[in-house]
């Protein structure tokens, strides 16, 4: 979890570099050819001009010559960050470029090796100590991961804390950006209008939602929001997305439940309503 504060300026004792969520836009070009001359006929009957520095990801359903596929969208004012995952993911990695996970699939959380053995000892420890005082009793379910206490193993427990919600106290102000990769983010405070909350997972906020709110972010489509006081400036769920304007007006300052269906796209339900 990162939380960024826009308005605060760093500090001298601020870390040479920090992970966090910025939502950034860029569009995804699909391609179905490697024939470079139909893409460029393509690209001149699309692009008004050569100066657009859009920041494109590249899905490809064939395999291409990626080097020349990016030299190419560069010419026309393109600027590829990186591809999805499939074809091309052994060209990209030669290339530096980034791999982004398909539609549904998550990014693996970047965790800090230093605290996760003591994790897995500790947990290690307390398994065996309810092993023993509760031979007779059923397995207990763990909420938080959905994982029976009695098959969590070493390696099992480091994977499963990449499915991890994470609870935030305070309130999200205007220029702070709240991300969450590897589970659910839970709200019990505002958003404020300006300020945005990202997770990969489903998002809940306990308050008065008036900034961006993304769920879902790499691609999940299971993925939910649920707001006590709907009134955002933005709210998106698997990168299908919808603006205030266009929210429909009966959601708006209402208990919400925001979901994709595929071939409807966003679903809004009010859940106060019987």
């Amino acid at each position: 979890m990162t939380v960024l504060d826009n308005n605060n300026q760093a500090s001298s004792a601020a870390p040479a570099l920090a992970f966090y969520g910025k939502m950034l836009t860029f569009s995804r070009l699909q391609f179905s050819t490697d024939d470079l001359v139909a893409i460029e006929a393509q690209l001149a009957e699309t692009l008004s001009n050569k100066t657009s520095n859009i920041p494109i990801l590249i899905d490809s359903e064939v395999e291409q010559d990626l080097s020349a596929l990016v030299e190419l969208l560069w010419s026309w004012g393109l600027q590829p960050i990186g591809v999805v995952t499939g074809k091309l993911d052994e060209q990209a990695r030669a290339q530096r470029l980034a791999i982004f996970p398909a539609d549904g699939k998550r990014i693996e959380r970047i965790l800090p090796s230093k605290k996760a053995a003591p994790q897995v000892a500790k947990v290690a420890e307390d398994k065996n100590a309810d092993l023993a005082n509760n031979k007779d009793t059923p397995a207990i379910n763990d909420t938080a991961t959905e994982t029976t206490i009695s098959d969590v193993t070493a390696e099992s427990l480091v994977s499963t804390e990449q499915i991890t919600s994470l609870i935030y106290d305070q309130m999200l102000r205007s220029g702070q950006s709240l991300n969450h990769v590897g589970g659910d983010l839970i709200l019990t405070n505002s958003v404020n209008s300006g300020a945005e909350a990202i997770t990969d997972n489903s998002l809940h906020i306990y308050g008065r939602a008036q900034g961006r709110l993304v769920a879902g972010a790499t691609g999940d489509k299971d993925a939910r929001i649920f707001c006590q006081v709907f009134n955002p400036s933005l709210v998106s769920v698997a990168g299908t997305y919808c603006l205030r304007d266009n929210l429909p007006e009966h959601v708006i300052d209402k208990s919400v439940q925001v979901r994709f269906i595929e071939g409807e796209g966003l679903v809004f339900t009010v859940m106060d309503e019987t």
